[in-house]
């Protein structure tokens, strides 16, 4: 089985609704990451000094190779990333090995058989 890690930097107002639509598209989990800071082609305003600026997650997901696209572009429609600068991205890699994940394999054969 082949996996992909999805990388996902999402205001925190939505993470939560990022991650149960991300577990209904086929992730089986992700880690979250709090408090994340970064700046876009648009910088943020300041005050005296100070930027206002909203705070991000980033999220990891490890997931099956054919169930990446959907999740990212799931990820993508909650986040609502296309809708205006600033909202957030995500990127999917190969993953070239794991481990940990063989808890995973059961549940995962049975969604990627049923995909496919």
């Amino acid at each position: 089985m082949r996996f992909k890690l999805i990388i996902a930097f999402v205001e925190d107002t939505r993470t939560d609704a990022v991650l149960d639509a991300a577990r209904k598209a086929g992730a089986t989990g992700a880690t979250v990451i709090n408090n994340a800071r970064g700046e876009g082609v648009i910088q943020k305003t300041t005050f005296f000094g100070l930027t206002l600026d909203v705070q991000k997650d980033v999220l990891l997901f490890v997931v099956e190779e054919h169930l990446s696209r959907e999740i990212l572009e799931t990820i993508n429609r909650v986040g609502e990333f296309d809708l205006q600068s600033g909202q957030g991205i995500a990127i999917q890699i190969d993953i070239e090995d794991a481990v940990g994940v063989a808890h995973q394999i059961d549940t995962l054969t049975k969604a990627v058989e049923d995909e496919l």
